[in-house]
């Protein structure tokens, strides 16, 4: 339930403001309601106060009201009735109050003036218009005249009047001339707001006959013209010529010149004057002074400021204009007019007064029967108005008497009031600037509760938002509401809702949770109503993955991500714009469900593209910045200053960056002289840096070109600079890489890297190439050449050092003195071979071998190395010889020592050793033989499984291709597998070298079994091989299987089976119940987990090995219950485990333990070799594998 709020306060006034505001009832603007409801008259529409019409037209007088039932109107003329029935002239509107007053039709509109003001009534009460006072426009002729020529001295001041006829409104007056141009105005000539034309001063351009005052009245759009004005200046020459010719010469001499004045008032004269104005109104005052030179007007307020915002300047500032004036604005104005002679001024004292105006206007009361209430009427103005109130149209004192009605001054008050209380009311707040006129009603009604909200109307709204559900309502007395949600929830109280005065609910935080049914109750002593609406929450729209801040080079591609997630009831519209407005058209812009794309990116693309997802019920958006980058534009302006002989100042102005930083600026010559049309790199300076001295060579006509680089890259060089030629000098450098190697024994070539065409210094470039033998007492041999890189000096020893040395000179002198470098003379091959050849063999592939170096004067150039050439003579495990093929090692430097890998096993191996120098390899030591031990076999080249029955194989294989030694025996292990790929145990056979076939008996019929084979020396076993067969399947067992098949499609063997099946599951629940109690079986299930590969996983269910997959397949093999043939398991797997109860371990296969004797005797634990399982089952469930 609503509660009122009690209010305390000191001032009485106060109280009935605010008990008028709880105490009415606001009617809702339901055109329905408003239908229903008996409503006193209200005026909606009236005539201006002061209502001037035009004569020519009829005069429509406007009074619209509404009220229910719908008001009759009356009127009144110069406070009397206005039977409009009597004049044919005049007509009321159908359903209206407005007179239409015919004029047009033979009326005269003087003869309707006059005061006239309109009733509106009905059964409620009655309510009044304005007083609206009827006026015709009216817009007289000049009165004639006759108008003298004012003739003028030169520099006086003069006023020409224009005197308006008065007008009805008044006129509006400017000045122009016979040609219809307006007269300029300016400081020294300007027009007042009387309409008169001043002169400051005049001037002989001021003489002329067509001064000419016009008056406009708009209301009538008619222009009415005075008499032209003529105005003749004399000059103090013209006037002395005049005088001259009359009188005597003293005469003459006594003629003034025109004299300058100091500033005189023209208006407003004398010193002071006084100026009223009403509040809001536009305060214009004026001050315009003769005088010369022409015054200037300045204005000040006394004792303050002029205040801001509200106060302008016109007319040249002899016009001070202030808008909107207040009570604030009284005060003493001056305006000072001042000229280099002196000043004038004025004070102009104004008081504003004020009309009357609203401070509390009366509002319309609606009240229930019983209920108290208050219509307040408060006004100011200056003076203070009068407050005096009418009840329906009539002076409230002679009005018929209401007990429930107390009029106190500017307030009325209502208690306890009646349907028959109803009435209109008239607040009259008057004085001698105005009046203002209000209608109130007081409206007593007794209405039963109702709900204006559409019943089950749906409100959507955003989780985490607030929710707001109306119930717009009305009854009399005001009705009490209260909220339910659901159809038998209890009422909404607490502080997670709001509950407004106007009956909406409101939740300010809407949870989903908060969806439902909600039901708003309306009751009153009347009666009680209810509606229901709904309310649905929804997810908030969000942009899970936002647009990211995007540098792309121009004429990219760039794409923004926007992707959204939001209610799937709400369907969401996405709007991508730039920089707040809507994409460019252009097509390289694609808008994707999720993204926008840019293709070929330009400059213009650059700024903030925004997402937008608009839904019914919210809205979210996310922004991201494009830079658009690209590589610099070009240095521009290039300018060569300071040129001195060796260096020089380069500047430039950089061209636009692109938005990335330009980083270095890399500067380019061209040797116009040497190398035309070629660019070199000169130097780099960063970023920042706009000049740069650089470093010159002689001899050299310079161009420079700057190229600037940022992230993005280089800019296409700039325009190429003025040309600079430096004078010839020396060499300042020699050549570069001067070296001596001898082609032959007997000679020597020197060789050195020629000098570039700037490197010259000048013309005539040439070189001064000298040797001598080191450490040898011989002078320089010296030759100049040109032209070339290379000279060959001959007839030299074999092998020796000389110094080196080449010079550049030209025409101008000798470059510095060079470095001096040492060369040889040609190589020859050595002469001897290395001594002391000694091999060791570390193990069946690999050796070591030793040598004594070589003497270095038999070397007879730049020691190299040393190769080990060798090769294999024969393997010793096959007398067949084959093709020889010799290797070669070569060991770098001075080495002694060399390791030879990859060797064969039990093979003889011969090798020598050679010095090598620049020229190639000297003599060939004696060749040394040597042998390699013995090595594990390669594979068996082949196994082949023919001849299968239901109990035997036939094995046939090839030797190994390389046996590495002496073989020894050849290894076979085999195992079964079952129908579900699981291992059976493994058996090993070991069979004699010389054996190549073997018949396996005594196998299961219809298995499949898996084979490991490979070969063994006294050093080891090699890599095996693998193979699988099946045995084939017996017969009768056959025959059996296909009478099982006929008993098994007899009913009483289903229903047997089911029993037996239903049996077990019965026991497996038992055995799962007791096991989970704490029964554990003693053995551990996954201690072998990654046993012994030779015992595999068998199924238990028959005995008989299932499909095994292809161990090529490197597929894990599945675990199954695995044992050795004889049903026991091996002590060493588990300490405890079955074996501690059964019959031991004998190692033996149960099948034929004489066939398994005659080649291994006991079975041995080694691990199955190959693609197996790399997983092994437990041997405790393998008990079953053979039957």
């Amino acid at each position: 339930m609503m509660k009122k709020k009690s209010l305390c306060a000191s001032r009485a006034s106060l109280v009935l403001f605010l008990c008028q505001m709880i105490s009415s009832l606001d009617v809702p603007l339901d055109s329905k309601l408003l239908e229903e409801l008996s409503q006193p008259p209200t005026i909606t529409q009236q005539s201006p106060k002061d209502y001037i019409v035009d004569p020519r037209e009829n005069i429509v007088i406007q009074c619209e009201a509404k009220g229910k039932p719908p008001p009759s109107f009356s009127w009144t003329r110069n406070g009397t009735h206005f039977d409009i029935d009597k004049d044919a002239q005049v007509t009321m509107k159908p359903n209206s109050g407005t007179l239409v007053i015919n004029i047009m039709n033979g009326g005269k509109a003087e003869a309707y003036e006059g005061v006239y003001q309109c009733t509106a009534r009905n059964e409620r009460g009655a309510a009044i218009s304005n007083n609206i006072v009827i006026r015709p426009s009216r817009s007289p002729l000049w009165t004639k005249e006759k108008l003298e020529p004012n003739h003028v001295r030169e520099g006086d001041s003069l006023v020409l009047h224009c005197r308006p006829p008065v007008g009805l409104p008044p006129p509006i007056i400017f000045w122009m001339d016979n040609a219809f141009q307006r007269l300029p105005q300016s400081e020294r000539v300007s027009q007042g707001l009387n309409g008169d034309l001043y002169f400051s001063n005049v001037q002989p351009e001021d003489t002329r006959e067509d001064y000419i005052c016009y008056a406009r009245f708009n209301h009538t759009q008619t222009i009415q013209q005075k008499q032209p004005i003529s105005v003749k200046v004399f000059s103090m020459d013209s006037l002395n010529d005049t005088i001259a010719a009359n009188l005597s010469d003293t005469d003459i001499y006594g003629a003034k010149p025109v004299t300058e004045r100091q500033p005189v008032l023209l208006t407003p004269t004398g010193s002071t004057s006084t100026k009223v104005e009403l509040r809001g109104n536009v305060l214009l005052l004026e001050c315009i002074a003769a005088g010369l030179p022409t015054p200037v007007i300045r204005w000040i307020k006394e004792g303050g400021e002029l205040p801001a915002n509200r106060t302008f300047f016109e007319n040249f500032k002899k016009t001070l204009k202030i808008t909107d004036v207040s009570e604030a604005d009284s005060g003493n104005y001056k305006c000072i007019a001042r000229n280099t002679l002196g000043s004038a001024h004025h004070v102009i004292s104004v008081t504003v007064k004020a009309a009357p105006y609203w401070i509390t206007a009366p509002r319309n009361l609606v009240l229930s029967p019983g209920e108290h209430g208050n219509l307040i009427c408060r006004a100011n103005g200056n003076p203070k108005p009068d407050i005096s109130w009418l009840a329906n149209g009539v002076p409230i004192a002679i009005a018929p008497e209401d007990p429930s009605r107390k009029v106190d001054g500017d307030t009325i008050i209502f208690s306890h009031v009646q349907e028959r209380s109803s009435a209109v009311y008239q607040c009259n707040a008057s004085n001698e600037y105005g009046y203002l006129l209000a209608n109130a009603f007081v409206n007593v009604l007794a209405e039963p509760p109702r709900i204006l909200t559409p019943a089950n109307k749906l409100y959507q709204v955003i989780a985490d938002s607030p929710a707001l559900l109306d119930c717009a309502y009305f009854g009399s007395p005001k009705p009490e509401i209260e909220w339910f949600k659901g159809v038998k929830g209890s009422i909404l109280r607490g502080n997670e809702y709001v509950f407004h005065d106007n009956g909406t609910l409101e939740i300010p935080v809407a949870q989903k949770d908060s969806t439902g049914t909600y039901t708003c109750v309306a009751r009153n002593e009347l009666g009680k109503t209810q509606n229901e609406v709904q309310l649905e929450v929804k997810d908030p729209t969000m942009i899970i993955k936002q647009p990211e801040y995007k540098v792309i080079q121009r004429y990219g591609q760039v794409s923004f991500e926007c992707i959204i997630k939001h209610d799937s009831t709400l369907s969401p519209t996405v709007i991508w714009l730039k920089d707040n407005d809507e994409l460019p058209d252009d097509e390289r812009f694609l808008v994707g469900k999720d993204n926008l794309t840019i293709m070929n990116v330009t400059d213009k693309d650059d700024g903030t593209y925004t997402c937008i997802v608009n839904t019914t019920l919210d809205s979210v958006s996310a922004s991201a910045v494009l830079t658009v980058v690209a590589r610099p534009n070009p240095p521009f302006d290039l300018e060569l200053t300071g040129q001195l002989e060796r260096s020089i100042e380069l500047s430039w102005i950089p061209g636009d960056e692109n938005n990335s930083p330009i980083t270095s600026f890399v500067i380019e010559y061209e040797d116009g002289l040497h190398e035309p049309g070629v660019w070199h790199y000169q130097t780099e300076v960063p970023g920042t840096q706009t000049t740069v001295q650089l470093k010159l060579s002689p001899y050299v006509n310079y161009s420079f070109r700057v190229i600037a680089v940022n992230e993005i890259g280089r800019s296409q060089p700039s325009e190429p600079s003025e040309q600079y030629l430096t004078k010839s000098a020396s060499p300042d450098e020699n050549p570069s890489n001067v070296q001596g190697i001898g082609s032959e024994p007997d000679n020597l070539v020197i060789t050195w890297e020629s000098l570039k065409g700037f490197q010259s210094n000048g013309p005539g470039l040439q070189y001064k190439v000298s040797w001598r033998q080191k450490d040898v007492d011989d002078e320089w041999t010296s030759v100049i050449v040109a032209n070339v890189s290379k000279y060959i000096v001959s007839g030299t020893p074999t092998f020796v050092p000389y110094e080196i040395k080449v010079q550049a000179l030209n025409d101008l002198g000798y470059a510095p003195e060079p470095s001096v470098v040492i060369g040889h003379s040609g190589e020859d091959l050595p002469m001897v071979a290395p001594g002391n050849v000694q091999v060791f063999v570390i193990n069946s592939t690999l050796a070591k071998v030793h040598w004594d170096p070589v003497p270095l004067k038999t070397v007879r150039g730049h020691l190299q190395g040393y190769k080990v050439y060798y090769w294999k003579v024969q393997s010793l495990s096959r007398r067949s010889r084959r093709h020889v093929e010799k290797k070669i090692l070569t060991f770098r430097g001075n080495k002694t020592v060399g390791m030879l890998p990859g060797l064969e096993p039990y093979s003889s191996y011969k090798l020598n050793v050679r010095v090598v120098n620049g020229k190639g390899e000297g003599p060939a030591s004696p060749d040394k033989l040597f042998r390699t031990p013995e090595g594990v076999p390669g594979s068996p080249s082949f196994l082949k499984i023919t001849n299968p029955t239901l109990d035997s194989l036939t094995l046939e294989w090839g030797s190994p291709t390389h046996p590495n030694g002496v073989l020894t025996s050849y290894i076979l292990k085999f195992q079964p597998i079952n129908n579900t790929h699981e291992l059976g145990p493994l058996v090993e056979i070991r069979i004699p070298a010389n054996e190549s076939s073997l018949i396996l008996k005594n196998l299961n019929y219809s298995t499949r079994y898996k084979f490991y084979f490979n070969a063994q020396t006294s050093v080891g076993s090699g890599n095996q091989i693998t193979e699988e067969a099946v045995t084939i399947m017996d017969e009768g067992k056959m025959a059996m299987a296909s009478r099982q098949v006929d008993i098994a499609t007899q009913g009483w063997f289903i229903g047997l089976m089911c029993a037996v099946a239903l049996l077990i599951l019965i026991l497996l629940i038992v055995c799962f119940i007791r096991r989970n109690k704490g029964g554990k079986y003693p053995v551990k299930e996954k201690e072998d987990a990654h046993a012994d590969p030779e015992i595999q996983p068998m199924k238990e269910d028959d005995g008989t090995f299932g499909e095994y997959s292809d161990a090529e397949d490197h597929k894990p093999l599945k675990k199954g219950s695995r044992t050795p043939s004889d049903r026991t398991v091996k002590k060493e797997d588990s300490d405890d485990s079955l074996v501690d109860y059964g019959e031991g371990v004998n190692g033996q296969f149960n099948e034929d333990g004489s066939f398994i004797g005659q080649y291994s005797g006991k079975k041995e634990k080694e691990p199955a070799e190959g693609n197996e399982s790399s997983e092994a089952p437990s041997p405790v469930n393998a008990m079953n594998s053979f039957v």
